[in-house]
C-alpha cells in the first residue's frame, strides 16, 4: 500500500512538473522578425510619404514602439549577417552581395541557433543571402524550417531558373519545389503556416521577404493606383510595398485569429536605404524627385538615407505597444541580444555579439508579474556607432582600407569619410548638406580614435569563407560565378551578363570535407537550362593539379574525374573559344563520387 501511495505521489510530482513545463513553455513570447528589402525609411505613409498607401503598416507603426535612429549597413548581406550574428558585418565574414564574401565565418552562430538551442521552433522564409552552398544555407545555421530562394533575388544567377517573381520554384529544406502566385504572397502564406503548425509551442519566425527588391514586378493592380503619377519614380515599386502592406494585414488577422497577438514580438524592419522610391544624382545626393524622409542618400550609400531605416516593435504582453518613439541611436547589431534578453534567453561566449540589448530602453514589463518595466533606469552602454561599407561601390577598393567608406555615429554627428572627411551635426542638418569639420576638429579626432577599435575587431576577419565539397548535407555541390572570389570588382552574378559569356574567371574558395574521387561538370547555363556549351576547350585547376580536355560537339557539360585530397583549396575553371580567349564555367558541378 506504501508503496502505491509512493508511485501514485512520484506520478503526480512527474504531472506536475510537466505541466509546469508547458505553462513556462507557453508563456515564452514568439518572435516574428519581418524585413523588406530595399524599402527606405521614407517608403511608408507612417513616415511622411503622402502618395505610398501603406494602411497595414501604418497600424502597425501607431501600435508599436519606434525607434527612429536605427541602423542598418547600406545594403543587402551585410545587414543580413549583422542581423543573424549580432555582429559587424566585416568580423561576420558576409560583408559584400557577391564574390565569395557573402557567407558566414564557420566560428559564427545565429540567432535562430540561439533560440533552437533555447527550445524554440525556428523558421524562416524568403531571401536569405549569406551563402546558397553548405555549411553557409539557413538549414545549416540553424533554422529547422526553411523555404527560400538563392542568391540576392528571385531570378539572379544562382537562383532557380526560370524564376521571375510569379509561379517559381523554390527550396524547402534542402529540395527545390513549384509554388503557384507571386512571391511575396508565397511568402506570407508559407509564414503562416509555418505559424499554425507552431502555435502552441514558442516559435522563432523569420519572414525575409525580397521585395521591393527589383526587378521590379507585381501584379498589375497593385501599381496601378500610382502609374502616371509624376511625383513617383516607380509606380512598380510602390505597387511592390502595397502588396508587402496587404499581406501584413493578413498576417495581422491570422494572429488575432489563433489567439498569440499579445505574445508576440511582432518587429517590422527593411534592410538598408530606398532603392527607388525616390531620384537621387548618384547615391549620396538628396532626392531630387520623390520622398525621402528628408535626408541625404540611397541604398549603397554612408549617408543617412543609405542605412537610417523604420524599427517597429510590438509585443502587448510585454508592455510594447500604444506607441512611442525611442530616439536614441540603435542599429542591426542590437537585434541578437535584444530578443534574447526579451525571451529570457542567455547568451554564451560562443555568440560574442558587438551588438547590445535595447531591452532597457524598452522598459519591458515582466508579463509573469504586476512589477513596473524595468531596466528603465540603467545606464546606456553605446555612445557611438560605425557602419563601413567594405570596398565601396563596384568593390573597387577592395581589399576595404581604414575609415574608407565609413561613419561614425552618435546621435548628434556623422563622421562620413567616403570622400575625403565630413562632419555633420545631423541633429542641426538632417539632410548632412553642411560639413563642419573644420568648426569642430576635436569632435572630428574624437570620432577617428572610437572608429580604430572597430577596424581593429572587424579587419582580421576580412578573409575568404569557404564552401564545403564532399559535404553530405550537399552533394553535389552546385558553384555559382557570383562566388568567385575576385580581388576587385563584382563577377558575373546575373544573366544579362553571363548572356555575353564574359572572358572572366575567379577562384571558388572551398574545402573538401573528405578525401577521395571527384566529379567536376563545367557549364555555362545551370542544368535545368539545357544549353549547349559553347566553347572549344575546357581547363581546371584545382589542389595544385590541372585538367584539360576538348569540349565535345554537342555537349552541355565538360566532365572531368580527379582525386582530390581533403583540406581548403582554390577551384578555378577556364572555357576557351576558337580564339583562345578564356572565361570561366559559370556553373560548375562538384560531386562526391
Amino acid at each position: 500500500m506504501i508503496r502505491i501511495v509512493r508511485l501514485v505521489t512520484a506520478s503526480l510530482l512527474l504531472f506536475g512538473s510537466v505541466v509546469s513545463l508547458q505553462a513556462a513553455e507557453q508563456t515564452k513570447p514568439n518572435v516574428i522578425l519581418v524585413m523588406t528589402d530595399d524599402q527606405g525609411y521614407g517608403d511608408l505613409g507612417c513616415h511622411g510619404n503622402s502618395i505610398l498607401m501603406t494602411p497595414n503598416i501604418d497600424r502597425l507603426y501607431s501600435e508599436s514602439i519606434r525607434f527612429t535612429d536605427f541602423h542598418v549597413s547600406p545594403f543587402c548581406t551585410p545587414t543580413r549577417a549583422a542581423l543573424m550574428t549580432g555582429n559587424h558585418p566585416g568580423y561576420s565574414g558576409a560583408y559584400r552581395t557577391s564574390s565569395g564574401r557573402t557567407m558566414l565565418h564557420r566560428d559564427e552562430k545565429t540567432v535562430a541557433n540561439l533560440f533552437a538551442e533555447n527550445g524554440y521552433a525556428t523558421g524562416m522564409v524568403g531571401k536569405w543571402h549569406l551563402g546558397d552552398n553548405a555549411p553557409h544555407r539557413p538549414q545549416d545555421r540553424g533554422f529547422q524550417d526553411v523555404l527560400w530562394h538563392r542568391c540576392g533575388g528571385v531570378g539572379q544567377a544562382s537562383d532557380h531558373w526560370g524564376n521571375d517573381y510569379f509561379d517559381d520554384i523554390y527550396e524547402r529544406n534542402g529540395k527545390f519545389e513549384p509554388f503557384e502566385g507571386y512571391c511575396t504572397d508565397v511568402w506570407f502564406r508559407e509564414g503562416i503556416r509555418f505559424v499554425n503548425e507552431n502555435k502552441d509551442k514558442p516559435f522563432f519566425l523569420y519572414l525575409a521577404l525580397n521585395a521591393p527588391h527589383g526587378p521590379y514586378r507585381v501584379p498589375p493592380e497593385w501599381a496601378e493606383p500610382y502609374r502616371g503619377n509624376k511625383a513617383v519614380a516607380n509606380s512598380n515599386f510602390y505597387g511592390m510595398i502595397a502588396n508587402i502592406d496587404h499581406n501584413i494585414g493578413i498576417l495581422r488577422q491570422r494572429l488575432r485569429e489563433l489567439g498569440l497577438t499579445e505574445n508576440t514580438i511582432l518587429i517590422f524592419m527593411t534592410d538598408n536605404g530606398t532603392a527607388a522610391g525616390a531620384k537621387f544624382k548618384g547615391l549620396d545626393s538628396e532626392a531630387i524627385e520623390g520622398y525621402n524622409a528628408g535626408m541625404r542618400g540611397k541604398k549603397s550609400s554612408v549617408y543617412d538615407g543609405g542605412h537610417r531605416v523604420p524599427f517597429f516593435v510590438h509585443w502587448p504582453a510585454g508592455g510594447l505597444s500604444g506607441g512611442k518613439d525611442i530616439e536614441t541611436l540603435a542599429a542591426h547589431i542590437d537585434v541578437l541580444p535584444t530578443l534574447a534578453d526579451l525571451c529570457g534567453i542567455p547568451v554564451s561566449d560562443e555568440y560574442r555579439p558587438d551588438g547590445v540589448s535595447l531591452k532597457p530602453l524598452l522598459g519591458v514589463a515582466d508579463p509573469d508579474s504586476s512589477s513596473k518595466p524595468s531596466g528603465s533606469d540603467q545606464a546606456w552602454p553605446r555612445d557611438h556607432h560605425i557602419v563601413q561599407f567594405h570596398g565601396g561601390a563596384g568593390a573597387t577598393t577592395l581589399p576595404s582600407k581604414p575609415f574608407e567608406y565609413s561613419v561614425v555615429m552618435t546621435e548628434r554627428w556623422r563622421l562620413v569619410n567616403s570622400d575625403g572627411q565630413a562632419l555633420y551635426d545631423i541633429q542641426a542638418d538632417p539632410a548632412q548638406r553642411n560639413n563642419v569639420a573644420a568648426d569642430h576638429p576635436e569632435v572630428v579626432a574624437k570620432l577617428r580614435e572610437r572608429y580604430q577599435p572597430f577596424w581593429d575587431n572587424v579587419s582580421p576577419r576580412l578573409t575568404p569563407v569557404r564552401i564545403d565539397i564532399g559535404n553530405p548535407a550537399e552533394n553535389p555541390t552546385v558553384l555559382c560565378s557570383q562566388d568567385w572570389y575576385m580581388p576587385t570588382g563584382n563577377p558575373p552574378w546575373n544573366f544579362t551578363s553571363i548572356r555575353k559569356l564574359p572572358k572572366v574567371t575567379g577562384p571558388w574558395m572551398i574545402e573538401v570535407m573528405q578525401a577521395g574521387r571527384y566529379r567536376i561538370t563545367l557549364r555555362q547555363y545551370p542544368k535545368e537550362a539545357n544549353k549547349l556549351v559553347v566553347a572549344e576547350r575546357a581547363k581546371i585547376e584545382i589542389a595544385g593539379k590541372t585538367a584539360e580536355q576538348p569540349v565535345a560537339s554537342q555537349s552541355k557539360g565538360v566532365v572531368f574525374e580527379l582525386e582530390l585530397p581533403a583540406g581548403p583549396t582554390e577551384l578555378v575553371t577556364y572555357l576557351y573559344d576558337a580564339k583562345g580567349r578564356a572565361g570561366g564555367a559559370y556553373f560548375t558541378e562538384v560531386e562526391a563520387i
